[in-house]
């Protein structure tokens, strides 16, 4: 592996690492929903680096990051939405309060 490619993998290994530990260890709904966009933008960034160092001239990586962009920006707009909804029903984020919503 060409050890260049070492600088742009570890920010984003590290993002995704930093998503995980975030989604896994709030009870928050909008800090889980910041740490999935953290996973979501490594996903992107791992995308543009393979294509950049693989095909070079081919433009499909970046594409494709723009689309799931585009994607996770809709669901953050549909989960933001949700969780205000969620709020007002309940009065607070914590995920622990969701089971109230039950019949």
């Amino acid at each position: 592996m060409d050890l260049s490619i070492l600088w742009y993998l570890v920010p984003s290994v590290i993002m995704f690492a930093c998503g995980v530990f975030g989604f896994i260890t709030r009870k928050n709904m909008i800090a889980m929903l910041i740490s999935l966009e953290l996973i979501l933008n490594s996903a992107d960034l791992n995308f543009v680096i393979f294509n950049r160092f693989l095909f070079p001239g081919s433009m499909d990586g970046m594409i494709f990051t723009l689309f799931a962009i585009a994607i996770a920006a809709a669901e953050t707009a549909i989960a933001i939405a949700i969780i205000i909804n969620i709020y007002r029903a309940v009065g607070n984020t914590d995920i622990s309060g969701v089971n109230k919503l039950k019949f």
